[in-house]
């Protein structure tokens, strides 16, 4: 196996060592998540998302080396070690996995998730620069539902920087406008009842319809 076709390990001990902060929320934040000398092969091989929404990795041509990550961040590894920093028993969530490559003008009002997820971990996939700077795009975990400028933390999108939260009433988060390329994988740990599976179905039902979608507009 040659150097470009070998596995991305993420950096797990920078998980383990990072701080777990409180306010307003859980949450916690891992720069370099994906080593720095990993970037520029990780940036070559990301999938072509022409627009805008979630897509389940099923419904789009995923490369040997994103497809290895994509497992990464679906495997035990990680699992153990986000339930140990937020203490947490994740052992029987079942997962749901997303990959994003643009933002939409519609893109990132403040929200909390779904009651069905119980965390959320964001990825980021882009390369530093001007854009990101500016604070365009930059998700902030923010103090309250109104105002996008009253934040704790503001995240760039950028260098393999990880983003690990409990999903809650108050875990309020979004972005200021921002219109173009930004990739994200994004990975749930779900809650177990009727809506985590509704939810479940959909994404199932949604990776068909886009796959479809893709393979129409690739035609």
């Amino acid at each position: 196996m040659s150097v470009s076709d070998s596995p991305i390990r993420p950096d797990y001990e920078a998980l383990a060592s990072a701080t777990v902060e409180t306010d307003p929320f859980l949450h916690m934040v891992v720069p370099h998540f994906i080593p720095p000398g990993e970037l520029p092969r990780l940036f070559e091989s990301l999938p072509d998302i022409p627009s805008g929404g979630s897509f389940p990795p099923t419904s789009l041509r995923v490369s040997p080396l994103f497809g290895g990550l994509l497992q990464e961040m679906e495997g035990q590894k990680l699992r153990d070690l986000i339930a140990l920093k937020l203490g947490m028993d994740l052992a029987d969530a079942p997962t749901m996995l997303t990959v994003r490559g643009r933002t939409r003008d519609k893109d990132g009002r403040i929200h909390t998730d779904s009651v069905a997820k119980r965390v959320t971990a964001l990825l980021y996939l882009n390369p530093s620069g001007p854009t990101w700077q500016q604070q365009e795009g930059c998700l902030r975990v923010l103090r309250g539902p109104h105002d996008i400028e009253d934040y704790v933390r503001e995240v760039q999108p950028v260098d393999g920087t990880l983003l690990v939260f409990q999903n809650g009433p108050t875990a309020w988060h979004g972005h200021r406008r921002f219109v173009g390329q930004r990739y994200t994988i994004q990975l749930n740990y779900m809650t177990q009842d009727g809506v985590a599976r509704s939810e479940l179905l959909r994404h199932r039902l949604s990776a068909v319809a886009k796959k479809l979608t893709l393979s129409s507009n690739r035609g």
